[in-house]
């Protein structure tokens, strides 16, 4: 476990309780977010107990930063309860409130359990997280991030980075500059979680970025071929002709 607190005390206090767990070891302490992204980067823990308030790169900051590889499962620590609905709404594993009793830590210790070890479990918590607005009046940001698998590891990207979403059978890739991930969820699934975004079905197996379309070509009045910016092409079909076509007067 890794534990984020600007206050040396709060620190000391829980890793006296964390010591009462028998399974739990505390593998270093970090006082502010560059500090922790650091020590997420060259320990990989398991898990994180994070406070929110700190100067600087706060809680909040470091659970956007996570951007996948290896994640800790997430355990927030604040002072303020004005966090805890956002944070359950958003999938937080659990929440703690200062002073953290016994009772409590061992209980969102053992929530955390359920899920650590199982990266995409743990990546989609992460991406929930993300969805979390400190600013009440700022509630309404971009999407969760996309998760991606590579390999055994599972990757947040975020929705302006992805050229498109292509089904291939059950498996569903996600396109970016970079390379291909595999998605968690389906091509239907992902079109309603991108509502609102420039994001066109243009065929029942590919859903596209229309900001990284680099070419259109009309192979006849109901065929489309386009280019994206890495120069891989995709047939729209003739029921998306239209949606297509309307593109060209953006």
């Amino acid at each position: 476990a890794l534990i984020v607190d600007d206050e040396p005390i709060a620190r000391r206090v829980l890793r006296e309780e964390l010591e009462w767990i028998g399974d739990v070891e505390v593998a270093a302490e970090a006082d502010s977010g560059p500090a922790a992204l650091e020590k997420i980067k060259t320990l990989q823990p398991d898990l994180m107990f994070l406070d929110l308030q700190m100067p600087g790169v706060d809680g909040f900051e470091v659970i956007r930063a996570l951007t996948g590889g290896v994640m800790p499962v997430v355990i927030i620590v604040t002072a303020y309860d004005q966090y805890a609905v956002q944070a359950f709404e958003a999938g937080a594993i659990d929440y703690l409130l200062k002073p953290v009793s016994a009772e409590r830590l061992a209980l969102a210790v053992d929530r955390a359990r359920r899920i650590a070890g199982k990266p995409r479990e743990v990546a989609e918590h992460i991406a929930q997280l993300q969805e979390i607005r400190p600013d009440p009046a700022k509630a309404s940001g971009p999407p969760r991030k996309i998760v991606g698998r590579l390999g055994e590891e599972y990757f947040l990207l975020a929705p302006e980075e992805v050229l498109a979403f292509q089904a291939e059978g059950n498996v569903v890739w996600v396109i970016t500059s970079k390379g291909r991930y595999q998605a968690t969820v389906t091509l239907r699934a992902l079109q309603m979680r991108l509502q609102g975004l420039p994001f066109l079905r243009i065929h029942r197996n590919a859903l596209i970025n229309v900001t990284h379309i680099r070419k259109m070509a009309a192979m006849s009045s109901q065929r489309w071929l386009l280019t994206m910016h890495n120069n891989q092409e995709f047939m729209v079909s003739k029921r998306q002709a239209g949606a297509v076509r309307q593109l060209l007067s953006w």
